[in-house]
């Protein structure tokens, strides 16, 4: 029983820990604070109960595939999370002014231009948008233009421009 406990401590430990870290590093400190605060706890409760029964082999077995499944486990929650901003540059051979036209109806933020690439011209394209609706925005690019050649970055800054207030009225959501 000792042991089950100490993998599912180690499991949620770990989580916590993976979501503070990322709180930390898009700049939620007080949130990361908290989790941190609860997540502590968890570690030195599970600690203990490892260090308490140090003799049988199995809880340090337990403790170290707790931690691994509790890596998943964090990144699992990470991704349903999906905080903060995705910007994501499409580059398309069909130079078609109703690509980006379709994108921003869909409620996305779109920059374009001409570009010239090795086999002549083409339309690059900066899109931002919330990482929650990053696969949906990737599938409506290959829907209108299943040639297109995709690069996403996550800003570190964002500042100023229309989108911002059309993200916050959650026309994106619809």
């Amino acid at each position: 029983m000792v042991t089950l406990i100490i993998l599912v401590i180690n499991i949620i430990y770990v989580s916590f820990f993976t979501i503070r870290m990322i709180l930390t590093l898009k700049g939620y400190r007080y949130i990361a604070a908290f989790v941190s605060t609860v997540e502590i706890v968890i570690y030195v409760v599970g600690l203990g109960l490892v260090l308490d029964n140090l003799n049988e082999i199995q809880n340090l077995i337990a403790y170290a595939l707790g931690y691994g499944l509790g890596v998943i486990a964090g990144m699992k929650l990470e991704e349903k999370l999906a905080l903060g901003y995705i910007t994501v540059n499409v580059i398309t051979k069909e130079y078609d002014k109703d690509l980006p036209k379709q994108l921003r109806a869909e409620g996305y933020g779109v920059t374009n231009w001409a570009a010239n690439g090795l086999e002549g011209d083409r339309m690059a394209l900066q899109i931002l948008t919330p990482r929650k609706y990053e696969l949906k925005l990737y599938n409506k690019i290959k829907e209108l233009d299943p040639k297109a050649f995709i690069i996403a970055y996550e800003p570190k800054t964002i500042h100023g421009g229309f989108w911002v207030k059309s993200v916050k009225k959650g026309k994106l959501s619809q």
